[in-house]
């Protein structure tokens, strides 16, 4: 036997520890990898494709007379995944594709990712970069696959009380407000995201001029919210966006004047 065929013998001879039958019968609903990070170019409706760096979770089911699950095919889908754009259906293939190679009943693929938008000054017109935190989180199963669309969106808010009650000025605060919708259909995450931030007391930019300074400033004073408002309002837009199911709008105000946060919630069933 030459040397090659002693090397493929060796290779065969490697014992699959993972595929092994498990005795204790009890099955495990989630197992994989988690806070792996990964450069990704992401496409989603209306927009270009940006490239970005992702972290992902990606996890199956194992089932009960398993022993394990194969780590390395995890990452493998990953390397594989390198120089495609990805796109919503691409993430909806991505989950397929996965229990595919496990071999697995159902599956979970979670990536957050830093996702950038350009938007210009209200008087100047300047242009600059808004990071936004974006999280796609998609289950799949023989019956079907679910995928979680959540934006993270800062803001600015300012309290109506403090207006009402205060000789001049009024406190005000950054706030986040997060939107977790399930997507019937890709959406245009630019205008998601423009809807969200109408509706609060102003938005953010990344650059000003002294006269935007002075806009945003001033329309912040003119159009006050309670944190109550902020997410009525969101919950408002959000239901006309025909490609969006069930939804859950939070809105976290970092108040000014106390040492915690303001918080409101809303389930759309």
């Amino acid at each position: 036997m030459n040397t090659r065929d002693k090397g493929l013998e060796s290779a065969v001879a490697i014992p699959d520890v993972q595929s092994s039958i498990d005795t204790r019968h009890i099955a495990i609903q989630s197992v994989g990898i988690r806070s792996v990070k990964y450069p990704v170019l992401i496409e989603l409706s209306g927009q270009k494709p940006m490239p970005s760096v992702a972290e992902f979770e990606m996890t199956v089911f194992l089932p009960a007379d398993q022993k394990g699950t194969h780590m390395s095919r995890f990452v493998a889908l990953l390397e594989e995944s390198q120089g495609t754009t990805l796109t919503v259906a691409g993430f909806r293939a991505m989950l397929k594709d996965m229990l595919n190679r496990l071999d697995a009943p159902s599956g979970r693929i979670k990536m957050e990712l830093p996702y950038f938008l350009s938007k210009i000054a209200p008087v100047s017109g300047v242009s600059s970069l808004m990071d936004y935190q974006l999280t796609l989180d998609g289950s799949a199963s023989a019956a079907g696959e679910d995928i979680y669309l959540t934006v993270v969106v800062p803001v600015t808010s300012l309290c109506p009380c403090s207006k009402k009650i205060s000789e001049y000025g009024a406190h005000n605060q950054r706030s986040h407000v997060t939107a977790r919708v399930l997507l019937k259909e890709d959406l245009d995450i630019a205008l998601l995201i423009s809807s969200i931030e109408q509706q609060a007391s102003c938005e953010l930019y990344g650059l000003l001029k002294r006269p935007d300074e002075k806009y945003v400033t001033e329309r912040a004073y003119d159009n006050p919210k309670f944190v109550e408002d902020l997410v009525r309002d969101v919950a408002i837009a959000l239901n006309k966006f025909k490609e969006i199911g069930h939804y859950t709008v939070e809105a976290e105000n970092f108040e000014s004047i106390h040492n915690h946060s303001a918080y409101a919630r809303i389930d759309r069933a």
